[in-house]
């Protein structure tokens, strides 16, 4: 299959999205999807955030909304990661195949699961993704593995004990390119609560080192639904990925203001 080169496209169309972000090391703010509707990827892009997450694992997106929101996305060319349901590397192989700049990997907890999640995600010789990228051959006919391997980016979700305890070994994983910590897994894998997650002193340090080893690494160090009013904290412990309440949250608290508001409240 080929197709016509756009007037002025090359390869760092392809590249300079998320690659980009990653490579300033500055702080950027994503949105996040959880609503399976391409028009609400659509108001999230145009609101102005850096990149977004599609929600696969715990939104309710199957692989038909996953492709339709990544080609709202494209509108105004904001960065997209999905966040695959599991550490499976047909997930993985299909949302880069519908386009996606990333993907998000929950639950990594050793180097055999970050290696199946590195591997996923880029071609031979780096890894083993099987070559079909019908979305990228449109946009760039001279897209081939090479280009695909530099557009790839690979986030593991730091969430757990065990992936804390292993997180050198994870973030040395060739093709991991950042940590995304999940606080409120993390704060249930070692006290059965997600109360005070983020928030309680034991959680806060390891948080902090995972924010450290990324950075020790030139890797990228990632925080999902933050509060806004935590944002600058996190950043100041050297985040330089966060990503504000989901859509669904933020229609839920949008909503519930605006009654409290039309009652005199």
């Amino acid at each position: 299959m080929t197709y016509e080169v756009a007037a002025g496209r090359s390869a760092s169309d392809l590249t300079g999205g998320m690659r980009a972000i990653l490579a300033s090391g500055e702080p950027s703010y994503g949105g996040w999807c959880m609503i399976p509707s391409a028009f609400c990827a659509e108001i999230v892009s145009a609101s102005g955030c850096g990149w977004m997450v599609i929600d696969q694992q715990h939104g309710l997106i199957g692989d038909e909304d996953m492709r339709l929101m990544v080609q709202a996305a494209a509108i105004r060319r904001t960065p997209v990661l999905v966040r695959v349901a599991w550490n499976e590397p047909a997930a993985i192989m299909r949302a880069l195949d519908a386009g996606a700049d990333g993907v998000v990997v929950p639950m990594v907890n050793d180097v055999a699961e970050a290696e199946r999640a590195a591997r996923a995600s880029h071609y031979p010789p780096i890894g083993y993704r099987s070559w079909g990228p019908l979305r990228s051959l449109m946009a760039l006919p001279s897209f081939g593995p090479r280009v695909g391997n530099e557009q790839a980016v690979c986030f593991v979700m730091i969430e757990t004990v065990e992936g804390f305890d292993n997180l050198d070994a994870i973030l040395d994983v060739p093709g991991v390119d950042g940590a995304l910590v999940g606080p409120n897994d993390l704060r249930i894998s070692h006290t059965g609560d997600n109360a005070g997650a983020a928030s309680a002193a034991e959680d806060v340090a390891m948080i902090e080192r995972i924010g450290a080893a990324c950075r020790e690494r030139g890797l990228a160090a990632a925080m999902s639904g933050v509060d806004l009013g935590e944002a600058k904290r996190w950043v100041q412990a050297g985040f330089n990925l966060i990503s504000v309440p989901s859509d669904a949250a933020l229609v839920g608290e949008g909503m519930a203001r605006a009654l409290r508001l039309a009652a005199g409240d």
